[in-house]
Order: structure tokens, then C-alpha cells, then sequence
């Protein structure tokens, strides 16, 4: 076992110590859905806050995104940090079991989701624009928003993943072969997921048998002659961020700062805040759709911001009058760059006739950022679905963005051919489909 431990984390991967909740405790409200989704819809997680009222949740661990512009957030994150202290202390939280979590997804009307929960090394992670790390960041990190997760972060003792990463596996080597294999394993979880987000099963996988298959999977993607045949670039990487942006940079700069402050201990590399939590999801997977992230303006003039648009000769606006319609067209645009808008009035097209960047969410970034400066209480969210941005764009004062999806076929290579996706580009299916938070990890 040592030996396939060994190779695994000099390909960037740790079999992780997972902490689970004790068997007595209700699994379908420990779980809660990632923080970063349902942000502007605060109904959302007042009907999660009664549904955990009195019980062991995930809820009193994380620090919903909603709420990060409230009064006094250091009251919250001290309450995050006391109740992770006293779920370890009262054994709310099992012992430690040393293993991979094998994970299946079900969702409504869906094909299921499967993935490996493992530790992956923040030694091999760099979110700068220029990285060249085995881990990689595919859409471009917010800076700003970094600092407010690192309070958060810097005094738990705990870590909960929302962080899915993408591997380039069309073979299906990894993870695939592995849900053939489930009476081999010992069941952990088993139940269904609150707020009608479908049902989670999760398997233990820690025998020497197993950790050598997935050991000899990782070692066959990751190796050189592997990403040359496969990429035809000596840019190439095996682990892409796909939900959980800046989650994973949050880690990362947590251990960066860790590191300067104690470089002169000889046992510093070991520090358990050197490797992150995350599910590794096949991009391939049936059970992986890509959805479109949209934006809402809150508070603006969509007259003015419409018109700005017009009075740019690098734009085109135009009319229209339905959401299908709109749809079709920018999911369909040839090679132009659209996308569709939604205002009190009604529904239209916007497209960038001298594009800024490589596709339109970043062409369309650029001038709501630009938008933003000037008129200066406006504000935009990043939203999960086209019925809740349809909805938001509707109200007066608010103006809904529509963008495309892009092609996990092409995902991996143009990452390595033009760098990461402008932010904000990309989600991993609807809000509700997104990862729930079950296991968790000592960090300290």
C-alpha cells in the first residue's frame, strides 16, 4: 500500500482521512448545497436554516455566500469555527476513515453523476494566469474575492468540499471502472438530498487492490507521453478546476501564507493544510453537463446600459421577442459571438462585432465591467439556470444576461491553446445539482 501511496502523491493525489457524521445522525440534513450557489436568493437558505434548525448540519460549518456582505460576518465565522470545534469534541463527526469516497449523484431526469473524493496537493496548484501547474485553474481567479474566504478559512479546523475537478479521461480509466466494482466496498452514505436535489450513495474505497487500479490510472494520464499524444503541447495538465474556483485558491493561498511563517520547521511540508478535499469528476461522464453561468445587473439603468451597447460600433442590438428563440440563436451562433439579454420590456440579442476576447462571456464581462465603474450602485450576480435569471432580469431597475454553454469536447485544449476561460464562464449542470457538502477533513 505504501508503494501506491508513495506514487500518488508525487502525481499530485493523497488518499484522504475523511470525517463523516455518526451513524445516529439524519444524513438528509447534514448535507447542504455548495455556499456559492442560490446567492441572490435568500429564500433558498431560510428554508435550509429551518429545515437543520436543532440538528448537525453542514450548515454551521460553511459560511453561505449570501450573506457575505452582512454586518457583522466575524460573528458568523467565529460561530463556523466553535461549532467545527465542538462537532470534533461531542463526536458528532466519526474517527477518521483512511480511504476515497466513491460518490454517486442521482438527479431527477438525469443520468448518474460518479466521482472520487481524494486530497489533491496545492504544491502542484497555481491559479496565476500563466501557470503551467498539474492542477489548473480554467476560469480566470477575482483576486477581491479571496481575502474575505481566507478569514474564513484560516482559523477551522475543518475543510468541507464543493471543489469538483475535472480529469480528461474519454477512456473512462479512473472513476468508471470503479462503479462495477461496489459490492466490493463498504457502503458510507446512502440518502436522499434535501430541497428535491436528488439522492447521494457514497462507497469507501481503500484496499491495496484498489488503490493500485486507481494508481495505475492516474499514473497512465498523467504521464508525459499521455498529455503529448493527447494535447500536441508542452502546456499540458491532468486536473482542471471545474466548480469551486476560488474555493481551491482560498486553500492555496492559506497554505502559502503558512509556509512563510514556518519554513524553518523541518516537518512544515507535512502540514495537513497542504493538500485540499475535492471530487475528481471525469469531464466525460454521462452525468456531466456544462451550463452556462448568467448574469444579472441589480440596480441599473437598462436604458443606459442598452445604449451604450447601441451607440458602440463594435456591437449589434437587436430585438426579440422570446426566450426560445433567444436561446436557439446563441446556442447556436456560427462563428459569432452573441448573447441574449432581459429587461422589463422584453427579451433581445446582443452581438460583439470586434470581440474583446475569445468567445462572448468574456467580450460581455468587459463592458458590464466597464458599465459598473461608471454607474457605481449597480451590482451583478453569477446565476445558475435560465428561468431564475428570465425571472431577475424581468423586475425593473435589473437587466438579465443570457450566454451560451460551452464544449466539454474542446474543454482541455483550449484552456492549454488560450489560457483560462474569463470568469464565470462555465457551471457543472444547474444550482441545484451542484455538490452537497458530506464529507469534511481536519486541516489543523
Amino acid at each position: 500500500m505504501t508503494e501506491y501511496r508513495n506514487k500518488l502523491e508525487k502525481m499530485g493525489i493523497r488518499i484522504p482521512e475523511v470525517l463523516l457524521p455518526a451513524a445516529e445522525f439524519d444524513m438528509s440534513r447534514w448535507a447542504v448545497i455548495a455556499c456559492d450557489q442560490y446567492t441572490s436568493q435568500l429564500d433558498y437558505w431560510k428554508k435550509v436554516e429551518e429545515l437543520t434548525n436543532g440538528v448537525p448540519s453542514t450548515l454551521n460549518l460553511i459560511f453561505p455566500e449570501c450573506y457575505l456582505e452582512e454586518a457583522e460576518p466575524e460573528k458568523r465565522i467565529e460561530n463556523i469555527n466553535r461549532t467545527m470545534r465542538r462537532y470534533i469534541s461531542e463526536s458528532v463527526l466519526s474517527d477518521p476513515v483512511s480511504g476515497f469516497i466513491l460518490v454517486k449523484r442521482e438527479i431527477p431526469d438525469a443520468k448518474p453523476r460518479w466521482g472520487l473524493v481524494a486530497a489533491l496537493d496545492l504544491e502542484q496548484y497555481d491559479f496565476s494566469v500563466d501557470s503551467n501547474s498539474l492542477i489548473r485553474a480554467t476560469e480566470g481567479t477575482i483576486l477581491d474575492r479571496i481575502p474575505p474566504r481566507v478569514k474564513i478559512r484560516k482559523n477551522a479546523v475543518l475543510e468541507l468540499p464543493h471543489i469538483m475537478v475535472l480529469i480528461d479521461d474519454p477512456e473512462k480509466t479512473l472513476i468508471e471502472p470503479l462503479t462495477a466494482k461496489l459490492s466490493e466496498f463498504q457502503k458510507v452514505y446512502d440518502f436522499d438530498l434535501m430541497m428535491d436535489s436528488g439522492h447521494l450513495t457514497g462507497y469507501r474505497v481503500n484496499s491495496e487492490k484498489h488503490i493500485a487500479l486507481i494508481s495505475k490510472a492516474v499514473e497512465t494520464l498523467s504521464s508525459q507521453e499521455t498529455l503529448q499524444d493527447k494535447y500536441k503541447s508542452d502546456k499540458a495538465f491532468v486536473f482542471a478546476m471545474g466548480d469551486g474556483n476560488h474555493s481551491l485558491a482560498t486553500a492555496k493561498t492559506i497554505w502559502e501564507n503558512y509556509k512563510k511563517k514556518n519554513s524553518g520547521n523541518p516537518e512544515y511540508m507535512s502540514h495537513p493544510s497542504r493538500w485540499a478535499l475535492v471530487e475528481l469528476v471525469n469531464i466525460f461522464s454521462d452525468g456531466i453537463q456544462f451550463e452556462a453561468i448568467h448574469r444579472v445587473l441589480f440596480n441599473a439603468s437598462p436604458d443606459t446600459f442598452l445604449s451604450g451597447l447601441k451607440n458602440n460600433p463594435d456591437f449589434r442590438i437587436s430585438e426579440l421577442d422570446n426566450l426560445p428563440g433567444i436561446l436557439e440563436i446563441i446556442n447556436n451562433p456560427g462563428k459569432r459571438q452573441i448573447c441574449g439579454y432581459r429587461t422589463s420590456k422584453g427579451y433581445g440579442i446582443i452581438e460583439a462585432l470586434n470581440p474583446e476576447s475569445s468567445i462572448i462571456a468574456g467580450t460581455i464581462q468587459n463592458h458590464i465591467d466597464n458599465y459598473l465603474k461608471q454607474i457605481t450602485d449597480a451590482s451583478v450576480d453569477y446565476i445558475h439556470g435560465i428561468d431564475v435569471t428570465d425571472e431577475l432580469g424581468e423586475k425593473d431597475g435589473n437587466i438579465g444576461v443570457f450566454l451560451p454553454s460551452i464544449e466539454k469536447d474542446t474543454f482541455f485544449q483550449t484552456v492549454i491553446d488560450d489560457g483560462a476561460f474569463p470568469r464565470k464562464t462555465f457551471s457543472m449542470g444547474e444550482a441545484f445539482e451542484k455538490r452537497f457538502y458530506v464529507e469534511s477533513r481536519k486541516i489543523r
